[in-house]
């Protein structure tokens, strides 16, 4: 049987849609959730793959949160073994500076739906070419990053240029919750730190509006995240290709 890691940050943040489809095709998943084992330090070797999923905290804030440099680390020897990873919001954040990048605050706090558009690069992409020009995808996010030398540039939104990128054949970073289903929307929603973070934007988020935005995009999205997150999961099938990393 094949085995999973996930790097879980918060418990509000799971695979979502993912949790079925790598289930489906025979995963064992392995939670590593660093909010309760901070002092955790994984073995990736003895995994077949690495998912890194979102959090509230900064891929930059090492110095509140000491586990994400243990992260990082990690990341670089997946990426390093050949192991496929896929980094989703703060996760693609990480994968970003695990590799060298830079992460930053984005111009515009991105929660809602919003148009993601595959990249010339993209369109070419196995997993994004599952687009269909713009696409409306949920987002949650304030920072951003640079993309990590070598990566390919897949995906931008009209407030936020790298929305996702590739590296190598089995390395994926994606900034939007392309995993989210109608449930976990629907629970960040009612959770009182996540309402307490749209009242903090300028200009505040109205979650009404982003409910009803659920109930018009959320099927083409579960439909899209099928698509897309089965081909990544073909990545587990394809010879294992050692990716050399950018000197740091």
């Amino acid at each position: 049987m094949r085995k999973l890691l996930v790097f879980q940050h918060v418990a509000t943040e799971p695979l979502g849609t993912l949790d079925g489809q790598f289930k489906a095709a025979g995963f064992r998943v392995r939670y590593m959730n660093f909010s309760r084992l901070a002092e955790a330090r994984p073995d990736v070797g003895r995994y077949h793959g690495l998912v890194v999923l979102g959090g509230p905290m900064g891929a930059d804030q090492s110095d509140r949160y000491p586990h994400l440099e243990v992260e990082k680390d990690a990341i670089r020897q997946a990426v390093d073994a050949g192991i496929p990873v896929l980094g989703i919001c703060l996760g693609a954040q990480l994968i970003a500076s695990a590799l060298g990048a830079r992460i930053r605050r984005n111009p515009v706090t991105e929660i809602g739906w919003f148009d993601v558009s595959p990249t010339a690069a993209g369109r070419e992409d196995a997993l994004f070419s599952k687009f269909d020009g713009a696409e409306k995808i949920f987002q949650w996010h304030g920072d951003t990053f640079t993309l990590p030398d070598g990566a390919c540039h897949l995906a931008e939104s009209e407030a936020c240029a790298n929305q996702a990128f590739r590296i190598g054949e089995s390395v994926y970073g994606l900034q939007f919750h392309l995993e989210a289903d109608r449930a976990l929307i629907e629970r960040w929603l009612r959770s009182s730190s996540y309402l307490r973070e749209l009242a903090e934007c300028s200009p505040a988020v109205d979650s009404e509006r982003i409910l009803a935005d659920t109930s018009r995009f959320i099927d083409r999205a579960t439909a899209l995240s099928e698509a897309l997150f089965g081909e990544f999961i073909e990545r587990f099938y394809s010879r294992r290709r050692r990716v050399a990393l950018p000197s740091r």
